[in-house]
């Protein structure tokens, strides 16, 4: 009698999933942080955006080397280490005090987060067969990832600042503490792939593998040279600076945003959470429409590229509504519809990363992620400049305060969501990177 498979690939999933969640709930402890430096120590929006822009160098010159490490010797001590050295990073920004030393510790805290999802890109075309392999993307990095950057407004500023009374930098200390934790769970319980875990059957390792092309024997690090000269992959990263370039905005400016409408510190929690629960959404959604779109069209191609089109496209429509607003929860929905959409595009560029990509999804997505990294290190320079000459000062029960028009900056954005999708049309998932001719 065949042995029934065992299920150890989806413990894999929880804890890549938790990964790309704690990733992102210490990363979007900016949107509290952000608005707190400002009344603290009276930055303009230019040196707040320049102290942001301070993780997105690091962050995106460190994604080529920890995808080329992950590839070349897995994603199990790799990940678990930059679990804990960005949790440590997090730790020393309560003791930072002047613009460099924040900028400083901005700056550690990229590096360490850069490898991390071309680690998990790793991890998902080991551990999980072709035919459920988007949706399963879709959901670690694209959902799990919003879910834990949306719980990051909430757990810090609504419950640990609002509700306990906690300053920002107590606050800030629990939230790094969760990832020291996990940074050692993940070292006991995640193995680079199935045949290197005990705990996993043949039957289940055959499951796994089904559907799956066999790969020619290749070099241990990717052609960079034969990949950047592939025209259907300039395009995939043209995209991708346009997407990343855009999507900054909800990590550096959520914060300060809902703060200037005169709500409190723990109604801001709850109000700037919303677009990333809809960019979780989206992600898991986006995910789950790849897949059935293939099916659908019988085409790998048009499939992953119809739901790019859409989702951005989608996305820049409904910001033009979200921003005429007038109230705070009208623009908090509105801004959750258009994070839905625009993060429909995330599984598709993730799943078009590993169909491309041969042996080296880790190598090829990390080219992807530092490109759009460009783009989310040059936006803060635009914006930051942007909004303060778009700002005014008032004086308000005695205090001069800065009053910050951000609908021109999201003009802005709509303009990159529309220049990400209709460079999908363009995109072709099924040339791989090492063919001979494009």
């Amino acid at each position: 009698m065949k042995a029934r498979p065992t299920n150890v690939r989806w413990i894999i999933f929880a804890l890549a999933s938790v990964s790309s969640a704690m990733l992102y709930l210490h990363r979007y402890t900016w949107n509290v942080i952000r608005p707190e430096l400002e009344r603290e120590y009276g930055f303009s929006n230019t040196q707040l955006d320049q102290i942001f822009a301070f993780f997105q160098l690091p962050y995106a010159f460190g994604n080529v080397p920890g995808g080329i490490i992950t590839d070349i010797f897995g994603a199990h001590i790799f990940l678990s280490s930059v679990t804990l050295a960005w949790s440590i990073c997090l730790v020393g920004f309560v003791f930072a005090g002047s613009f460099w030393a924040f900028g400083g510790i901005r700056f550690f805290f990229g590096l360490a987060q850069a490898g991390a999802y071309p680690a998990l890109t790793n991890v998902t075309k080991n551990w999980f067969a072709v035919s459920s392999r988007t949706t399963i993307q879709g959901f670690i990095m694209g959902s799990s990832g919003r879910i834990g950057g949306a719980f990051a407004s909430i757990v810090m500023a609504t419950v640990l600042m609002g509700r306990f009374g906690l300053g920002w930098r107590m606050a800030l200390v629990i939230m790094a503490l969760l990832g020291i934790v996990f940074g050692i769970i993940l070292f006991l319980f995640l193995r680079n792939r199935p045949d290197e875990d005990k705990r996993v059957n043949q039957a289940e390792i055959d499951l796994i593998q089904s559907g799956e092309a066999a790969e020619k024997p290749a070099k241990r690090v990717m052609s960079f040279k034969k990949a950047l000269a592939r025209r259907n992959f300039q395009l995939l990263l043209f995209q991708q600076y346009c997407n990343a370039g855009a999507d900054v905005v909800y990590t550096m400016v959520l914060g300060s945003l809902f703060m200037s409408k005169g709500i409190s510190v723990g109604e801001m929690g709850i109000y700037a959470s919303m677009p990333l629960f809809g960019g979780a959404l989206g992600g898991f959604f986006g995910g789950l429409l790849n897949d059935v779109a293939i099916k659908v069209t019988g085409s790998r191609r048009w499939g992953r590229t119809l739901i790019g089109f859409l989702g951005k496209g989608i996305a820049a429509c409904c910001l033009f509504f979200a921003i005429k607003q007038s109230s705070v929860a009208g623009l908090a929905w509105g801004l959750f519809v258009v994070k839905f959409f625009a993060d429909w595009s995330m599984p598709t560029m993730i799943g078009t990363c590993t169909d491309i990509a041969g042996r080296y999804p880790a190598t090829a997505f990390s080219i992807v992620n530092f490109t759009g990294n460009i783009g989310a290190l040059m936006t803060p320079f635009i914006f930051g400049p942007l909004s303060d000459h778009y700002s005014t000062f008032e004086m308000i029960d005695g205090v001069q305060k800065r009053i910050t028009d951000y609908n021109p900056m999201f003009v802005l954005v709509m303009a990159l969501y529309l220049a990400s999708a209709f460079t999908w049309l363009f995109i072709n998932c099924t040339k791989p990177l090492n063919a001979d001719k494009e």
